[in-house]
């Protein structure tokens, strides 16, 4: 049963990872990315190493994602603008 979990996870993993660089859409690719970081998270814990899952979770899938997608968000609204009159 813990085997077919794992692999359910790394598989999960592999598809954000490869989803996160193939993707067009930039706001795809930075949610895929933190998907897959939320699953690498969750097989740390099941691995017993809490301190690397808390730490995958909270830096990898939350504040690098938030800030990929704000950073994503602002240069969207400044595409159109020029500083030339």
């Amino acid at each position: 049963m813990a085997y077919v979990a794992y692999v359910l996870l790394i598989a999960v993993v592999l598809a954000g990872a490869v989803t996160a660089v193939l993707a067009k859409n930039l706001i795809r690719s930075a949610v895929a990315l933190g998907m897959g970081s939320a699953a690498l998270a969750t097989l740390f814990f099941l691995l017993h190493a809490p301190y690397a899952g808390g730490f995958e979770l909270s830096v990898g899938a939350g504040l690098i994602s938030v800030l990929f997608v704000i950073a994503i968000s602002l240069t969207e609204s400044l595409e159109g603008k020029t500083d030339e009159p």
